[in-house]
């Protein structure tokens, strides 16, 4: 089943953080990660939750989300978006869905 990297992410460092946002799309194709939403408007419905830059990148299951995470090209990457930005991120398990 899907899992779901979320990321709100806080730039610090814009020009920096460009380096990031170019360069961390093909480490998670290699994984079958696709984003779904990268940066767009966002509205709180409820709550007092004050999103930043939100990010929303779909993986086939969490093996292979956890696998681009921890893989060694993406840990450069790591390293620049901990200078250039602070960020809260989880992953989430989708929901199975019945076979058709």
């Amino acid at each position: 089943m899907a899992a779901y990297l979320i990321a709100d992410v806080d730039i610090k460092d814009a020009a920096l953080f460009e380096e990031y946002r170019r360069d961390v799309p093909a480490t998670e194709e290699r994984y079958g990660g696709r984003y779904l939403g990268r940066g767009g408007a966002t509205k709180v419905l409820e709550g007092d939750w004050d999103p930043h830059r939100l990010v929303i990148v779909e993986f086939p299951d969490m093996a292979s989300l956890m696998g681009w995470y921890n893989s060694p090209e993406y840990a450069r990457l790591i390293e620049i978006r901990k200078r250039s930005a602070s960020t809260r991120i989880i992953a989430l398990e989708g929901i199975a869905t019945p076979a058709a």
